[in-house]
């Protein structure tokens, strides 16, 4: 109505019971009330949801742990990646069983020689091919400066075969091995080889002898003239057995693996005298007096032949050192020389059963009984004859 009253739109006035407010200063912000409190300083209630629950502030909204991240693709592809790679090694690990049935796996070498996909028998044929020669080859030394040779089988060394395919023989179940031979990779077997200690110490002592040194050096009996002679030894060099083996074993391998023969130089050591004065007296004594002491007789059957202490004893009789100890020996090749055809026809029985004609070692061995005896009755050796 015109005429009336205004309205105060501004809220209560001053001294109205309320307090003063703040001055209204110019800007954007005059005559608005805060997001927490309503005209007059009257906190403002937050709104309710539906359910009653009072809705979230923007500081609660802050404080919800987040979301968790969706997962990533490219670990799942590594997942089927991996087991498709499994899947597939496990079928050529089964392919590679199944088309392996031979005695010798697949892919299976021994010293370059594939052997591999054969039978036992085939893959020591084909060993004995390749590296039969090579095992037969005689091996290179070299003695103080002077070069010989020596056969292996002197040496008692030797390739075996036999227990090198046994030992690559049977079935690999190694999954590396296996699949490694659908891809044509090679399995190495170890080759087996024999060495006989007893033959090569005495191929490497006759080494020696041969060279200068050896046997000659050492103290020994001699007969001459119908008496037995003492011949003191005296050091001498020698191939060291010990290390000469070592070597000789390693060259072979080489030797074996390559093809290849080269000269394998042995080391010699100053060697003592094994034999002293004291035992070529007592071998004087034992043996060599009473050996010459008259002729002596040996027979088989009614065949005989004689010996004469100043003839034919001396030529092949002497006495040599064996591990220390002087022995009667005898040059076998001499001894048949000189009875020559007295015995032929004489049979002896044999332990196994059989009949042989006399050899030279029958007669050496009953030369060595009667040569003991001075009693001139009891210097006939006999040689026991087959009683049928």
């Amino acid at each position: 109505r015109t005429g009336g009253p205004a309205l105060d739109l501004g809220g209560p006035a001053a001294g109205a019971g309320f307090p003063a407010g703040p001055a209204a200063g110019p800007g954007p912000s005059s005559g608005r009330v805060s997001g927490d409190t309503l005209v007059s300083g009257i906190p403002r209630v937050p709104a309710a949801d539906d359910d009653g629950r009072s809705a979230p502030s923007e500081e609660d909204h802050d404080a919800r742990p987040p979301a968790p991240a969706p997962a990533k693709r490219g670990r799942s592809k590594l997942v089927l990646l991996g087991v498709a790679t499994f899947g597939v090694l496990g079928v050529a690990y089964g392919a590679g069983l199944l088309l392996d049935h031979a005695d010798v796996p697949n892919g299976t070498t021994v010293l370059g020689v594939d052997i591999g996909g054969t039978g036992k028998d085939e893959a020591m044929n084909k060993l004995d091919a390749v590296l039969g020669e090579r095992a037969r080859t005689p091996l290179v030394l070299e003695v103080e400066g002077e070069q010989k040779t020596l056969k292996p089988s002197v040496a008692g060394l030797s390739l075996d075969t036999e227990n090198t395919v046994r030992d690559a023989s049977g079935r690999d179940y190694n999954p590396v091995s296996v699949i490694g031979s659908l891809l044509g990779g090679a399995r190495q077997a170890e080759p087996v080889f024999k060495v006989d200690e007893e033959k090569l110490t005495a191929a490497l002592r006759d080494l020696a002898g041969s060279s200068g040194g050896g046997a000659s050096q050492d103290g020994m009996v001699k007969f001459v003239g119908g008496k037995a002679v003492g011949v003191p030894g005296k050091p001498h060099k020698q191939v060291d057995v010990d290390k000469g083996a070592g070597l000789l074993e390693d060259a072979y391998r080489a030797q074996v693996a390559t093809g290849r023969s080269e000269a394998v130089e042995l080391p010699v050591a100053l060697r003592q005298p094994s034999v002293g004065q004291k035992e070529i007296d007592r071998a004087i004594r034992e043996f060599g007096e009473p050996a010459m002491s008259g002729m002596v007789t040996v027979k088989a059957g009614d065949r005989s032949i004689p010996f004469s202490p100043t003839g034919s004893l001396p030529k092949f009789l002497s006495m040599k050192p064996v591990n220390g100890k002087l022995v009667d020996t005898y040059d076998l090749k001499v001894l048949e020389d000189l009875y020559g055809s007295t015995f032929d026809g004489v049979l002896i029985a044999r332990g196994n059963g059989s009949r042989t004609p006399v050899t030279p070692q029958d007669v050496a061995g009953a030369l060595r009984e009667a040569l003991r005896q001075t009693d001139p009755a009891k210097r006939v050796g006999v040689i026991e004859l087959d009683p049928r």
